[in-house]
């Protein structure tokens, strides 16, 4: 493997994971906000998860043009 394939596959490595990052976050915003009864918090983490799914779209489209 060239140093630039090992540095696209690092770098998408990263995505992936600061994709689940935002999904997991977001999952404990809104369990934070239901329990303390914050829409506001629930509403942000509502929007965190969708963010860290249109993330992992993206990487799942850019791996079918990778391969």
């Amino acid at each position: 493997m060239n140093e630039s394939t090992r540095k696209d596959r690092i770098m998408g490595t990263d995505d992936k994971i600061d994709a689940k990052l935002d999904q997991a976050g977001g999952k404990a915003k809104e369990v934070a906000g239901s329990a303390t009864d914050d829409p506001d918090l629930e509403a942000e983490g509502h929007g965190d998860q969708a963010k860290g799914n249109l993330k992992e779209g993206v990487e799942k489209v850019k791996d079918v043009f990778k391969s």
